[in-house]
């Protein structure tokens, strides 16, 4: 069986539950903030698990993880 090579950018950006679920960070924090309300910031801090049809593509990138 070959090695296969991970993609660097995703093993930086997601990660797997213990149920093997995908685990992304949300959008819209990095710049910009002084616009959105508190509660939109503070709704964007933690992570989220990633769509289905997401999950089966990154889950191909992260082979190891």
């Amino acid at each position: 069986m070959l090695k296969l090579k991970t993609h660097s950018a995703s093993k930086k950006r997601f990660g797997l539950t213990g149920t093997g679920k995908v685990k992304r960070s949300k959008a819209y924090k990095r710049h910009l903030l002084t616009a959105k309300t508190t509660k939109r910031k503070r709704g964007l801090r933690k992570a989220t698990i990633a769509s289905p049809a997401n999950a089966r593509i990154i889950k191909s990138m992260i082979p190891y993880k």
